[in-house]
Order: structure tokens, then C-alpha cells, then sequence
């Protein structure tokens, strides 16, 4: 599993969110946590759409954190930040990058699924909480 530097800046945008009660824009954003601006206000808008951030418009605006640490997972954040689930194998979800052609049916199916299994559910259970505490 491959996790991108949007993972990394996304959870160090909530880290740095959940400290402060006010909304802070990306501008401010970028420039604190030392991240590329027009990357990272992809990441906030797509953090807004699956509710994990909260978006104010206006002079005062910018992001909050919709949700206390304890409710926010580690499989929305990846989610929400890649743009994708996160895969351990890709073949485990696609069976065209088989090279064989035999996904489901090869030797090693049960272990990847079972494996991507284990993954998803410990990342369903991980909280942003858990991480930054």
C-alpha cells in the first residue's frame, strides 16, 4: 500500500485544525505547515466533501474540523486525500492487472483477500485520536 504525500498533508492539516477553534484559510494554511497551496486546497476540498473538514465562506473564512478526532477514521482521511482505497495489491480490487489472468483463482487470492481485509478493517478502526495521541 502506498500512501502519497496527500495522506501525509492531510493529516497534518488536521492535526494543526484540531488545535484551533477558529476557521484558518489555505493560504494561512500552506504557509504554516509548509505545503504547496494549490495541492493543498485540493486536499481541504475534498477533506469538505466527505465532511471531515467544515468550509466558511467570507472574510473570516476557511476550514474547521467537522468532527472530534475520535470520530474522524484513518480509511476516510486515505480516502478522501488519495482519491482512492487504499489497496495493498492492486490486483486484490482489479482483476485486469493480473498479469496472469487468474485473479481469484491463482494460488495466492485467499491471502491477498484476506490480507486487504485485515488492512481495511484496522484502517475502519484507526482514528485520527489514536494517531495523534
Amino acid at each position: 500500500m502506498l500512501l502519497t504525500r496527500a495522506s501525509e498533508y492531510a493529516l497534518l492539516t488536521l492535526d494543526y485544525l484540531r488545535r484551533h477553534t477558529k476557521p484558518i484559510g489555505a493560504e494561512q494554511l500552506a504557509m504554516d505547515l509548509n505545503i504547496p497551496k494549490s495541492f493543498l486546497a485540493k486536499i481541504l476540498q475534498n477533506l469538505a466533501k466527505q465532511g471531515i473538514l467544515e468550509s466558511h465562506k467570507g472574510a473570516y473564512g476557511g476550514f474547521t474540523i467537522a468532527r472530534t478526532a475520535d470520530k474522524i477514521f484513518l480509511s476516510e482521511i486515505i480516502l478522501a486525500s488519495e482519491g482512492k482505497k487504499p489497496l495493498v495489491f492492486d490486483c486484490t480490487q482489479y482483476s485486469e492487472t493480473c498479469p496472469y489472468g487468474m485473479i481469484g483463482s491463482c494460488n495466492i487470492s485467499p491471502f491477498l483477500a484476506n490480507f486487504q481485509n485485515k488492512v481495511d478493517t484496522f484502517l475502519e478502526n484507526l482514528t485520527l485520536e489514536d494517531i495523534l495521541n
